[in-house]
């Protein structure tokens, strides 16, 4: 696998497209953010995302190149299916309500793109929030594909104690800073045909929808 093969997912309520096809990706402290927009994560881990820093070391523990505060930046997954996707369409924790499949939007990027722009990314091994987590900065972007645990990405059981490492490794991140502009968007996973169908009444070509039932519970 190399970096031209890697798309990178945004999971997103589908009222919120409209905009993003304006506006690109917008962070929630632009001023190009979405007055209107419908949150379908988890309120308790957002919060605790918008206050918590982490360090990048490039894999050696002992050189702190910097530190980083996560809810700076717009986080992406690097496969669908994700833990956080379950909690969502069940409610629970600190999700507010259950979500539709139908209403649930993948909004893929190309990471190619981003690495070939101005944007300031970095990239972790794991879920963000967990002190087993490394995170890396640009300068290895080139061994991404080698450090994330891709069999983990798409291992589609990741329940129970002696999955734990697993979960982790399923959840790693791409972390991109500041608006991320409509062209770099390359296509849109849905439920059903409804979805994709609605999509395309937003005005998205029909190439750029993928009906993906399996990456939904």
């Amino acid at each position: 696998m190399n970096l031209s093969q890697i798309k990178i997912y945004r999971i997103l309520h589908i009222e919120n497209i409209p905009h993003i096809l304006e506006n690109g990706i917008t962070h929630k402290n632009s001023p190009s953010a979405n007055s209107d927009f419908v949150g379908i994560g988890d309120v308790s881990l957002i919060d605790n995302r918008n206050t918590r820093r982490v360090h990048v070391d490039n894999g050696n523990t002992f050189n702190t190149i910097e530190t980083i505060t996560l809810g700076d930046f717009t986080p992406f997954y690097f496969g669908v299916k994700m833990p956080m996707l379950y909690v969502i369409q069940q409610g629970g924790n600190f999700v507010e309500k259950a979500n539709k499949p139908e209403d649930i939007i993948y909004v893929a990027c190309s990471i190619e793109s981003i690495i070939n722009s101005d944007l300031i990314y970095y990239f972790s091994d794991g879920h963000a929030t967990d002190f087993l987590t490394t995170f890396y900065n640009k300068d290895r972007v080139d061994q991404l594909p080698l450090i994330v645990d891709w069999p983990s990405v798409k291992m589609p059981y990741w329940g129970g104690q002696e999955n734990l490492d697993i979960k982790r490794k399923k959840q790693a991140e791409f972390l991109v800073q500041g608006d991320i502009p409509p062209d770099f968007i390359i296509g849109f996973g849905c439920y059903n045909d409804s979805a994709k169908q609605k999509l395309m009444e937003f005005g998205i070509d029909k190439e750029l929808v993928k009906v993906i039932p399996n990456a939904y519970y």
